[in-house]
């Protein structure tokens, strides 16, 4: 098994479409007043902003550009952006391009290795292990991690931020044999395969279900 290094803005300063995959069996550890809670990473998503890369990702919160709910991901490399999903889960996601490129990996999901016992009373609708952070507002649940408070936590120095700390951990050698697809639920032709930044360890029981988005099956030809 490859051993686990400290995530460095150097390695996050990619596309994040490049970067994702290497996310991949590393690990988020997350400690709160609640305790650690550490889940090794087995599902991601790409985004890309305005201007970044060659390709308009219509799927992105900063397609428009910079606003006061995407600030974080036009930031340093390693910070966290923590969103709201339906006005109730905080998603994670890992702010990775030059600062002042826009960019984020989402965590769509993990398995916990650490902390069983905290995430579980985060999370204690999960009657399987495999649940506890099966999708992205599981995961966000499961580490503790909450908008606003949390948004621009730094996971690569580590310092503590509204009682958190997070610190990202990654492979020192990428994990092969990998999956890519479209992403998940994203509306129209961003979900479709015409952007594959849907990255995730084939067969692990953690990975979440694929379902079309709104307009996007439709968009695909199916």
């Amino acid at each position: 098994m490859s051993a686990l290094v400290p995530a460095t803005r150097e390695a996050l300063e990619g596309l994040p479409a490049d970067v994702a995959p290497t996310l991949l069996g590393g690990e988020l550890r997350v400690t709160t007043a609640g305790g650690l809670v550490a889940l090794r990473i087995t599902e991601v998503e790409a985004y890309h902003g305005r201007g970044t890369g060659v390709l308009a990702d219509p799927g992105s919160h900063a397609r428009m550009g910079p606003t006061a709910r995407n600030a974080t991901m036009w930031g340093e490399p390693g910070h966290l952006y923590v969103y709201l999903s339906h006005g109730i889960h905080s998603c994670v996601n890992v702010v990775c391009g030059p600062e002042g490129v826009a960019g984020g990996i989402l965590l769509r999901a993990g398995e916990v290795v650490e902390g069983q016992d905290a995430a579980h009373a985060r999370r204690p609708a999960a009657r399987l292990a495999r649940d506890l952070a099966r999708g992205p507002g599981r995961l966000g649940d499961a580490v503790g991690l909450r908008h606003p408070i949390h948004d621009g936590i730094d996971a690569v120095t580590g310092a503590e931020q509204a009682g958190a700390r997070a610190r990202l951990f990654v492979r020192a050698e990428p994990l092969g044999g990998i999956a890519t697809g479209p992403r998940v639920g994203v509306a129209g032709v961003a979900g479709t395969d015409a952007f594959p930044w849907r990255f995730w360890i084939p067969g692990d029981p953690t990975v979440s279900a694929f379902r079309w988005g709104r307009g996007a099956r439709e968009a695909a030809g199916g």
